[in-house]
């Protein structure tokens, strides 16, 4: 769950200080350490150090260096603490290797023992280690760099990327990756390699994403790329992306979790122009003819598939099972040839689901990708992909991504449900409708309780605790409000349906406890007005999400109400996840903290 970044060639400033800017772009992958290695006429120079990317480079300067190829990291630490020595770039025993890692290597005990054994030197805690003195040991023994990569990687078990420098070829970084991310960045007299694509958006947008078992090098004016010895052609995957630079940056937002909660309008309306709807249509006949539909994601992409799940059962009548993807095993000996998995990933890299998916495909069952990420691994290991044009999303706590799944999944079922009889052109209409004024709603929405979602938040921030509380399709709504609070503000926040609150969790509310109500389905107004007076009779700060049209019957039941735009339940699942965002970004600031860069967590999840 790193960060990597590599450059070779001129780019018109420092290598230190290019390397820098992209390290930043990246900083969501992780920010326990950070460090960057450069080649030059001296040999290898490498500067790393505990701490966020600003707090290294006061100490260390390295945006002053500068030569003719270089490396960065920031680092989520897996083998070992966070310190100065566990920081990457590593070194091998000459100083003549340099290299940056994401990923983990399952071996490299046994590597390690083996390389102490013959002399090699180590120096961290970490597995990344064993690739530098793996190199170096194959270098020595007269291989040719390109081959002793090779030679390396077959040692390796588990998933890495990696950058390298070899400073007896200073204008070349050399690469591998399988399974974790690495993409190319394709420039005039340059060329680039990160973890993801913004990282260089300031330079370049062409783009060559690499393949599981690729490796090779870039130079300031190629890219060469092999797999098991032989070399590959990668000029037809050269793609232009259409994320500008600014969409990667925080444009006067206080934090990109803010900037990208209001940039739902626009991601919502790209979402849907997108959409090709006679493609839609061709999934869901694949999905309302299935065996059985499984629904597989991590995260708030797993409450996108509850969605999904309660849609497709709900409305086609369909047998679904959702699980989380690190949970896949349980469900082998059920998947059959005809079964259908549904794998939802904003990255399209995350470790679990493509592990879920690969078993499943295997196993005989068709797999469609949900993603926003064009090319990652998992839509392309897939057999059907749809996606999302949310653009590129920094904060580590997804917002825009979430609701323009919610577009995607929503009409997905709508359409299988329409072919499947489940609803009538009527319904299927006004959803079909709903989702293309989505944008508009959530702009209003946006607009109409920001204010008050505030007010709220300063009077959470001093909680210990919360409950989110709901029935039926708001239940996986209450759930990703539970985790945004978790996540950035760090409130133990947990969601439960709100019939279940009786069946003990009701015995910690006491006098100001915060209880989060989302109001969805007009069919469970009754007990959801119950649930909540049971709330209020114990005490509970109660809080109220609810469509304007239940304000006349609700809105005295509640402590404190938030009116949403009046939508059919399928579109409130997207319109009453703004407050729930912008109340836990709220919480989050107001106790001091950055939500873009939550303690202990990463963006994307690359290793098991």
């Amino acid at each position: 769950m790193c960060g990597i970044v590599g450059v070779a060639g001129g780019i018109g400033e420092r290598l230190g200080s290019a390397l820098k800017k992209c390290l930043e772009r990246l900083e969501y992958r992780g920010y326990d350490s950070a460090g960057v290695a450069v080649t030059g006429a001296g040999g290898i120079i490498v500067r790393k150090g505990r701490g966020k990317i600003h707090e290294v480079e006061a100490r260390f300067n390295f945006t002053a260096l500068d030569g003719l190829s270089g490396i960065g990291h920031t680092r989520w630490a897996t083998h070992g603490k966070p310190s100065d020595e566990n920081a990457h770039p590593h070194v091998d025993c000459t100083g003549e290797v340099a290299v940056a890692h994401n990923g983990i290597i399952a071996n490299y005990r046994e590597l390690k023992e083996q390389l102490t054994a013959r002399g090699h030197r180590f120096i961290s805690d970490t597995d990344t280690e064993v690739i530098a003195h793996l190199f170096e040991d194959y270098v020595k023994a007269g291989l040719p760099a390109l081959v002793a990569l090779r030679e390396t990687i077959r040692r390796l078990k588990g998933s890495y990327a990696i950058a390298l420098l070899y400073s007896r070829e200073p204008d070349r970084v050399f690469f591998a990756r399988n399974v974790s991310p690495l993409v190319v960045g394709v420039g005039e007299g340059f060329n680039f390699l990160a973890s993801d694509i913004p990282a260089f958006l300031g330079y370049t947008n062409r783009v060559i994403t690499l393949h599981d078992g690729e490796y090779g090098y870039i130079t300031p004016s190629s890219v060469y790329v092999e797999k098991n010895g032989e070399p590959v052609n990668v000029e037809g995957r050269v793609r232009v992306v259409n994320w500008s630079p600014e969409a990667a940056s925080r444009e006067g937002y206080p934090h990109f979790m803010l900037k990208e909660i209001h940039e739902q309008p626009k991601a919502l309306r790209e979402t849907w122009a997108g959409l090709d709807m006679g493609y839609v249509s061709k999934l869901s006949r694949i999905i309302a003819e299935a065996r059985r539909v499984f629904i597989t994601a991590s995260g708030t992409s797993y409450h996108a598939g509850l969605v999904l799940d309660h849609l497709l059962a709900g409305l086609a009548g369909l047998d679904t099972h959702v699980f989380n993807s690190s949970e896949y095993r349980k469900y082998l000996r059920l998947v059959r040839e005809g079964d259908l998995l549904v794998a939802v990933s904003q990255s399209g890299e995350t470790i679990d689901t493509l592990m879920a998916a690969r078993v499943f495909r295997e196993r005989g069952a068709r797999v469609l990708a949900v993603s926003n990420v064009v090319d990652s691994t998992i839509p392309r290991e897939s057999d059907y992909q749809l996606y999302t044009s949310a653009g590129p999303e920094i904060s580590v706590a997804a917002t825009k991504t979430f609701t323009a799944q919610l577009m995607i999944l929503t009409a997905l079922a709508a359409n299988a449900a329409l072919y499947n009889g489940g609803i009538g052109k009527e319904t299927y209409s006004l959803i079909m409708s709903e989702l293309e004024q989505a944008p508009d709603l959530v702009n209003a929405t946006m607009i109409n309780v920001e204010a008050r979602v505030r007010h709220i938040a300063d009077k959470v921030k001093v909680k210990a605790s919360a409950y989110y509380l709901s029935r039926g399709i708001g239940l996986p709504i209450a759930m990703e409000g539970a985790l945004k609070m978790k996540e950035v503000a760090y409130v133990h926040a947990e969601a439960y349906p709100a019939g279940e609150s009786k069946h003990g969790p009701i015995a910690l509310v006491d006098q100001g406890f915060p209880v989060i109500f989302t109001v969805t389905d007009d069919d469970y107004l009754d007990p959801l007005e119950g649930n909540a007076m049971e709330m209020a009779a114990r005490g509970a700060y109660t809080i109220g999400i609810l469509p304007s049209k239940h304000y006349a019957r609700l809105g005295k039941v509640f402590t404190e109400v938030i009116q949403t735009p009046d939508a059919s339940p399928y579109l409130l699942t997207i319109i009453q996840s703004i407050p729930l965002q912008l109340l836990a970004y709220y919480t989050a600031v107001l106790r001091g903290y950055d939500p873009d860069k939550p303690r202990n967590l990463a963006k994307t999840v690359t290793v098991e």
